[in-house]
């Protein structure tokens, strides 16, 4: 396996990145916080919300951080599906205690038509009363709002002149404005996707459609940027871990967020290597992720896993990694600097492992939630009997236990261990 982007490149996004690193402020979420990701069917998908909770997970394996989807499909600042808004804030929201809570709404409220000043005005109305009710709850409570993604007027001709997405762009103005009027976070995850979307049309027109199949609901792809956009104004950082060897001299030259041990150049270079953290797990087999991810900078700003090994003698060397080949590079491209988090390398397996336990403990909660409490609300209000009251309550508990089984092994999962590197001549 070649790498498809050039050393040189690599080596100098990296160094901006570590250098601007050192100044950059601290990540948004604290040990023991609890996330609330609400909104509508974007949310409801559960993919920016899975993605953004694997990248926080395995990038910061010593935090303890919770993260609950309340997020439901049709939903508007007035509610939906789920019930009127303080139903939905009180049983989906409020409950949870959250610490940190992110707000997406405004899909559906523009109505997918051109823009009309009083469904506008609504949502103006909607929204703020939303931020009065967590505000008298949960005072201490620490916002995102986030800008509403985009409708794919890019990849497909606009609906009506303008477009719908330029009605989204005036809700999008209008959520700003609030967040700095309340001192909140806000996070934009429009703008950034629509670059995307321009860049991915130019590249292959056709396969970008599919970043955004029907328009609206983005597939992974198009989530991935989402979770970037949400994470940068988390001030997320962008190394993985670095490490810096001289081979000629037999030295580690640097290292960040990784500790390299028996170091030994002969033939070949070896050594052992436990980083800090894992590398943002990203299937760029898919060729619409593929095409996602090259059409933004979610790598330079979100997967720097740079390894760098000077000195050598032979033209080529293979890196293996516990074994297994990760690839097969030019001197020159090593000296230059590589990026681990592309390869397949052990530490991609385990935070894919991650991913994996992620989205399982999301499922556990929505069979929970929209199986099981939702829709017994009612029986359980006609019924008073202590019988049925505790078999609900036994069937909930049993599901937040299996849950929480499932948070414990994701946890487990991320924890660093040491990794045997071998880069051997050809």
């Amino acid at each position: 396996m070649r790498p498809t982007y050039l050393p040189q490149l690599l080596c100098l996004l990296t160094s901006i990145t570590l250098a601007a690193a050192q100044d950059s402020p601290a990540f948004y979420l604290r040990n023991s916080d609890r996330v609330v990701f609400y909104g509508d069917s974007i949310t409801d998908q559960r993919l920016y919300t899975v993605f953004t909770e694997t990248y926080v997970v395995t990038r910061f394996p010593h935090l303890r951080v919770s993260f609950v989807h309340s997020g439901w499909g049709g939903d508007r600042v007035s509610g939906g599906g789920g019930g009127p808004i303080d139903l939905r804030l009180r049983r989906d929201v409020i409950a949870y205690d959250p610490t940190v809570m992110t707000i997406m709404l405004g899909m559906n409220d523009g109505s997918y038509r051109a823009f009309d000043p009083g469904i506008f005005d609504q949502y103006a109305r909607g929204y703020e009363h939303i931020l009065a009710v967590l505000k008298r709850a949960l005072p201490d409570l620490r916002l995102t709002l986030i800008q509403p993604s985009p409708f794919d007027d890019v990849t497909r001709p606009p609906k009506f002149e303008g477009g719908y997405n330029q009605v989204l762009e005036r809700y999008s103005q209008f959520v700003q404005e609030l967040a700095q009027s309340n001192h909140l976070a806000v996070a934009d995850l429009n703008t950034p996707v629509v670059a995307a979307l321009e860049k991915a049309k130019a590249a292959n027109a056709d396969l970008a459609q599919r970043i955004l199949p029907d328009r609206v609901h983005p597939g992974p792809g198009g989530h991935l940027l989402m979770a970037e956009a949400l994470l940068k104004a988390w001030h997320a950082p962008a190394l993985v871990a670095s490490v810096e060897i001289d081979a000629a001299g037999n030295r580690v030259v640097g290292t960040g967020n990784a500790r390299v041990t028996r170091l030994q150049s002969a033939a070949g270079v070896t050594w052992t290597e436990r980083d800090d953290c894992l590398p943002m797990p990203v299937d760029m087999n898919d060729p619409v992720v593929a095409l996602a991810i090259n059409s933004s900078d979610f790598v330079s700003a979100l997967d720097q896993e740079p390894l760098k090994v000077t000195g050598l003698t032979a033209a080529r060397y293979t890196l293996k990694i516990d074994g297994v080949e990760a690839g097969t590079f030019t001197r020159e491209e090593l000296a230059a600097g590589i990026n681990l988090a592309l390869l397949p390398t052990p530490m991609a397996k385990q935070a894919a492992e991650v991913q994996r336990l992620t989205v399982e403990h999301n499922n556990i909660h929505f069979t929970r939630w929209r199986q099981v409490q939702v829709p017994l609300a009612r029986e359980l209000a006609k019924d008073q009997s202590p019988r049925v009251q505790r078999a609900v309550r036994e069937l909930m508990g049993a599901l937040d236990a299996d849950e929480s089984a499932v948070v414990r092994q994701q946890h487990a999962a991320a924890q660093p261990v040491p990794h045997q590197f071998d880069l051997s001549p050809q």
